[in-house]
């Protein structure tokens, strides 16, 4: 009777299932390549409690004291010694362009305070607009500084570390002072908001077209290919024009985030970056065939984009391999671009090299597109 269970019947509809999963490769892809993303990001690449922060030392005074606590400093997990700077001024601009996360300070007469027992003061200016990557770095700078005082300061000199305290370290967290979590979150936001929203509109769009056969009709005109490229994403323009200025009004007044660089160098930077990631859209849809595919895609470029270009986590913390990952995510230059222009007060010379690294990014997605482009019309 046809009501009872068939196993046969049940072996075709299996056998007819993993012959469409076979033939829908992007899905298998994605049902594999996925897990497997998530597994090596989380595994290796994320890290709660970073470590090998750039950090830069101005010294005033040079001893056997100042020579233990570099020596602490490269030793250490926590800082990445990348050299000495000569001024506050060489140290203040290397924490506003993101070279350093650290800058050390030792003073004048730091070594004969230390012998007449004045305590002098250490500086540990920090970059706070990421509060999770001074934390551990400040603890880790006393540690060291007690331990290089304990194997310096003995015999004759051993009264000198008898003195509580012998060197007393001050943190200057700067950009951020009070360590608020939504300084440093919400501006990278924009930056995961407009990727998310722009790339899937287009792809998601552009693919519709294709679904619905207006596309063939586009493709018996006398349009170029890169005409129709420029004519789908430029509308998309206005979308990323309305959520920016949302995005910035709610951020002020809900959030109190500061907004003290230039305008002008803040509109170049959202502009390329709306473009980058409608040309990824775009390119998207050039691989996927079904609305359905193409949302797949864009939420599996998304993970990246969260995870390695500094937005949850800091970018100097990262192993080399998941830096370099990082590196060829739009959204990576342009965190960096967004934060120093709101929170440091960057100009348009402190980000060029970020619009640089967009600039190259877009072209050769733009090519890869194009040339995908062509192959689909033959």
């Amino acid at each position: 009777m046809r009501w009872r269970f068939s196993p046969a019947r049940l072996f075709a509809v299996l056998s007819k299932e993993f012959v469409q999963m076979r033939r829908d490769k992007i899905t298998f892809v994605m049902m594999i390549g996925v897990p497997i993303m998530q597994l090596l990001i989380f595994g290796y690449a994320i890290n709660s409690d970073p470590r090998h922060l750039p950090t830069l030392v101005e010294m005033a005074d040079e001893g056997p004291v100042t020579r233990a606590i570099l020596s602490g400093m490269q030793s250490s997990a926590y800082f990445d010694f990348q050299g000495i700077v000569t001024s506050p001024e060489a140290g203040d601009k290397a924490l506003r362009d993101g070279s350093a996360n650290f800058v050390v300070v030792v003073p004048p007469n730091f070594e004969r305070d230390i012998l007449r027992g004045l305590s002098p003061e250490i500086l540990l200016s920090a970059d706070a607009s990421d509060p999770t990557a001074v934390g551990g770095g400040a603890a880790a700078m006393t540690n060291i500084i007690n331990t290089a005082v304990t194997q310096t300061l003995t015999g004759p000199l051993s009264y000198a570390a008898a003195t509580p305290p012998p060197i007393s370290v001050v943190v200057h967290r700067q950009y951020n002072p009070e360590g608020n979590t939504s300084i440093n979150v919400v501006p990278g936001l924009l930056g995961v908001i407009l990727s998310l929203t722009m790339v899937m509109i287009t792809a998601v769009a552009i693919v519709r077209e294709t679904e619905k056969g207006t596309m063939e009709a586009l493709i018996a005109t006398p349009v170029r290919t890169l005409e129709v490229m420029l004519g789908k994403i430029l509308p998309y323009v206005l979308v990323g024009y309305v959520q920016t200025i949302v995005f910035l009004i709610a951020s002020q007044v809900l959030f109190g985030v500061p907004f003290i660089g230039s305008r002008l160098a803040f509109f170049v930077g959202f502009n390329l970056y709306i473009v980058v990631n409608l040309a990824l859209g775009f390119l998207i849809s050039t691989v996927a065939r079904s609305q359905m595919q193409a949302m797949q895609i864009s939420f599996f470029t998304l993970l990246p984009t969260i995870l390695l270009s500094g937005f949850m986590f800091p970018f100097a913390a990262m192993p080399g391999w998941a830096q370099a990952i990082g590196s060829a995510i739009p959204a990576t230059h342009f965190l960096r671009l967004v934060r120093k222009v709101m929170l440091k007060g960057a100009d348009i010379t402190d980000i060029l090299g970020d619009l640089t690294n967009i600039s190259l990014i877009m072209l050769v997605i733009v090519a890869v597109a194009l040339k995908r482009y062509r192959q689909t019309l033959d």
